[in-house]
């Protein structure tokens, strides 16, 4: 076996990885994103009551544009979570390496059958 031959979620040994908690990961994006989130939805709220103001009127679309490209943003990324999509992330990388060994070795041999045919012409020729 060598050393891109791995399959991904093994360490090697055949023996599959302990999965991490992301616990630490998770309070964290919390303790940033609620008080974000909060300061967001005082802010938005500010902009709503602009509404009815001349001055502030002409940012409700733009606004509102970049809301709904985030919210689309979100669903793609949902989707992807919710399919996989970020379960093995070291794969591709084991299956490129693996690639171009596979690759490497066919470039080599039709070298070497290249080589053989032109010896065998000069040979026979």
């Amino acid at each position: 076996m060598n050393r891109w031959s791995t399959p991904a979620g093994l360490n090697g040994h055949g023996v599959p990885r302990a999965r991490k908690r992301p616990t630490g990961m998770i309070i964290l994006a919390l303790v940033i994103l609620v008080p974000a989130l909060i300061g967001f939805g005082m802010k938005f709220k500010e902009l709503l009551m602009l509404v009815g103001d001349e001055e502030g009127a002409f940012t409700v679309v733009p606004v509102l544009n970049y809301l709904l490209v985030t919210f689309g943003f979100l669903l793609l990324f949902g989707w992807a979570v919710f399919h996989g999509m970020f379960r093995d992330i070291e794969k591709p990388k084991y299956m490129m390496m693996a690639n171009e060994q596979r690759l490497d070795e066919q470039e080599r041999e039709q070298e070497q059958e290249e080589m053989a045919k032109e010896w065998w012409q000069d040979e026979h020729a």
